[in-house]
């Protein structure tokens, strides 16, 4: 019986600044037969996440080759009791209709009655694993103190706004770039205030939000957000830095901002920068502090889903060009 083929995208030329769709491409593939361990995963979702463009440049993924990403599948084929077909798994094998991966792996998702499978990419995967860990162990958020929270319309951001709103925080304030966005902020997920940075400088607006200052800023743009966030912050407040969406396409052409590093001294803040991956220990935590409040409805997943794998690159390039309110999610194939 001869073997399916499988639809992936390989990455094909290195961007200058902003990708492009040129620097991809559709390439069919024979999947091969399974080995002792091993089992066939058809993708249902695909995360694209900002990470992948620091990926594209040299060092990173390789060119004319598979691309890496997290990954919801169902097994349609196994050689591993421990994966038997009809299995929900997360994996890294991503770019593509169809996946072999070693058991070693592949995740079996835990079956949460009441929870979508996309959530698994979204509040619960790895961007509401970064919004956990930034405010929990990085920046250690308090009852009663405000928070501010950068690209606070994206993925981890507004994970992050609707967690510091259940562990209490007094104030939550977020960025967004559009009018819209803000209102999402404001109007859907509980942002106490919310601004546009297109709008003026970020200190300016940072000065109306909170006027009282703040304790904590998760930076997920860096630049002249951060250099606003030092400004704004009270003595002895923290900053976790979990990315830096605005400098991703000029890593040759460092930004100016910030000019008052050394106020994180004058105002002994603490500033401390991570990677999820370093932190997968936290998630039964999220999944214990989270999945009563998405079964009860006070957390509702924030997902911009693209379908279909054709559209797999332009979900990736309008996730860049902040099209997604939200996590950005492409779904390849109907969910269970």
């Amino acid at each position: 019986m001869p073997r399916p083929t499988a639809l992936a995208v390989h990455q094909v030329a290195r961007p200058a600044g902003a990708p492009t769709a040129d620097d991809f491409a559709f390439v069919e593939e024979s999947v091969p037969p399974l080995a002792e361990g091993e089992v066939l995963v058809e993708n249902i979702y695909q995360s694209v996440d900002p990470y992948m463009r620091e990926e594209m440049d040299e060092g990173g993924w390789e060119l004319h080759a598979p691309l890496e990403g997290r990954t919801l599948g169902r097994v349609v084929e196994s050689r591993t009791p421990a994966l038997p077909v009809g299995t929900l798994v997360h994996h890294r094998r991503a770019w593509r209709t169809h996946s072999v991966v070693g058991a070693a792996g592949a995740t079996a998702l835990p079956g949460f009655a009441g929870v979508p499978l996309s959530a698994h990419l979204s509040v619960l995967g790895g961007t509401g694993l970064s919004a956990w860990v930034g405010l929990t162990r990085i920046a250690r958020l308090q009852p009663g103190e405000t928070v501010f929270v950068s690209a606070a319309a994206g993925g981890v951001g507004s994970a992050a706004g609707q967690l510091a709103r259940l562990l209490g925080a007094g104030r939550i304030v977020g960025s967004a770039g559009s009018a819209a966005k803000v209102r999402h902020l404001t109007d859907r997920l509980g942002f106490d205030a919310a601004f546009d940075y297109h709008d003026g400088p970020i200190a300016d607006r940072l000065h109306e939000a909170a006027p009282d200052g703040l304790h904590v800023y998760l930076d997920n743009v860096g630049g002249d957000h951060l250099e606003g966030a030092i400004g704004a912050l009270r003595d002895h407040g923290r900053i976790a830095w979990c990315g830096a969406v605005a400098q991703y396409n000029h890593r040759s052409r460092p930004p100016a901002a910030p000019r008052n590093l050394f106020d994180v001294v004058g105002k002994s803040l603490r500033l401390e920068g991570f990677l999820v991956r370093d932190h997968l220990d936290a998630k039964p935590e999220l999944y214990d502090f989270l999945v009563p409040h998405l079964r009860s409805g006070a957390v509702v997943p924030d997902e911009t889903v693209v379908r279909g794998f054709e559209n797999v690159v332009d979900a990736f390039l309008g996730m860049l060009r902040g099209a997604n309110t939200g996590k950005m999610i492409v779904q390849l194939t109907d969910a269970p």
